[in-house]
């Protein structure tokens, strides 16, 4: 038996050699081309860092998305970076990864840090960020509908680090010309060429099932009985709002409360499907908890967007270990730059250690047994076989 004094210690090593699936990104293998984004110039004008620059600089919008990335980027480290202490999720993040490369973060200008990732092979470079991660695989985003992606798919050779997720996005909140009946037989023909692991959609705060809508039809009679029939689940992200300021682009959605009877509704209606559930608002997230206790069907997963923050982590992550024990998923990374994996999952790794620590101990205190074994057991089931499991 571990002693209490020691947990932390231990829960960080266990966390720390623990090669985690990282369920849902933005990413790209390397032979989707330029779709895969990486290097400094994208780190700093991820849209996180975009709506810091307006807060904290006089630019406006329109003259800004007129600049090239290059002048975004420099911008954004003069702003950010240089005239303001990186303190805040986003900007802390950048720092560490330039310093898990081993550079110099003190520098006025990008200078080095481009000479740097110019210098990097992309193979050699995705390996080291890998590492740096301690990620083994990792989930795509992968959208047929989309006209850059889709006319790729009929030459690349998937790096089997990366699985594909298929999107539904465009399909389900978007005009389409398909039928149900077509949209069925299209995402059974483009899940299987994919190999995907499961559907996934992103939903407004406002997302009603059932409803006399487009999106409920094709739920239906679509989306529900291709996952079904293909046996892998559907992922549902809830509680967007998108462009609640579009002058700042990807930069100007929001958050919202939804109501989850939806859930409830789609678990007890179709038990034959399995649903990955996240949810964008704090309030959603002790509702989502109360639902996976009924319905064996539900994975709640991550601390998604406006969420991925150490405190929302921290109390969202305690919440369910204490309504769910082990059987949910506790983060993804989201990330949509490749180097953004490095800090993604310092930050769970450092956040997670205290809580399942303190965890461990209450179990101690009430006379239960705390072993190494039990720690990597429930480490495993969290960040790997939970997925592995409800996808398979």
């Amino acid at each position: 038996m571990i002693e209490t004094v020691n947990l932390e210690a231990v829960v960080a090593d266990v966390l720390a050699s623990t090669q985690v699936i990282d369920i849902h990104t933005h990413l790209f293998a390397p032979g989707f081309g330029s779709l895969g984004l990486w290097g400094i110039d994208h780190l700093l004008t991820y849209h996180y860092l975009e709506a810091e620059l307006f807060r904290s600089s006089p630019i406006r919008p329109e003259p800004y998305w007129m600049l090239t990335i290059e002048q975004r980027a420099d911008l954004i480290w003069k702003t950010l970076f240089v005239e303001n202490n990186p303190i805040s999720e986003a900007t802390r993040g950048a720092i560490a990864v330039l310093h898990a490369f081993g550079l110099d973060t003190s520098s006025i200008t990008l200078t080095p840090y481009r000479d740097f990732f110019n210098q990097q092979d992309l193979p050699d470079h995705l390996a080291r960020v890998f590492q740096l991660a301690g990620i083994e695989s990792v989930v795509m985003t992968n959208d047929p509908l989309d006209p850059e992606e889709s006319p790729l798919w009929d030459s690349v050779t998937v790096d089997p680090r990366f699985q594909a997720a298929l999107r539904l996005d465009r399909l389900l909140n978007q005009e389409t010309p398909l039928t149900p009946a077509e949209a069925r037989r299209f995402l059974e023909a483009w899940a299987t060429r994919m190999r995907a692991v499961y559907m996934a959609v992103s939903l407004p705060d406002s997302f009603q099932f059932p409803a006399h809508d487009r999106r409920s039809q094709l739920l239906t009679e679509a989306v529900l009985p291709a996952c079904r029939d293909l046996n892998i689940p559907l992922s549902l992200m809830i509680g967007v709002r998108r462009q609640v300021n579009p002058a700042i682009r990807l930069a100007g959605d929001a958050s919202g409360r939804a109501d989850l009877r939806s859930i409830e509704t789609l678990c007890r209606e179709f038990p034959d499907n399995r649903f990955l559930v996240s949810v964008l608002s704090r309030e959603n997230q002790h509702e989502l908890c109360v639902y996976a206790r009924k319905f064996a069907n539900l994975m709640p997963f991550g601390c998604w967007w406006f969420l991925n923050n150490p405190s929302m982590v921290e109390e969202i992550t305690r919440e369910r270990l204490e309504m769910l024990g082990t059987s949910f998923i506790p983060q993804h990374s989201d990330a949509r730059i490749l180097e953004q994996v490095i800090y993604k999952w310092r930050n769970t790794r450092r956040t997670l250690a205290p809580v399942l620590a303190n965890t461990y101990r209450l179990l101690a205190e009430d006379g239960g047994t705390v072993m190494r074994a039990d720690i990597e057991r429930d480490v495993q089931r969290l960040f790997r076989t939970n997925f592995q499991t409800f996808t398979s």
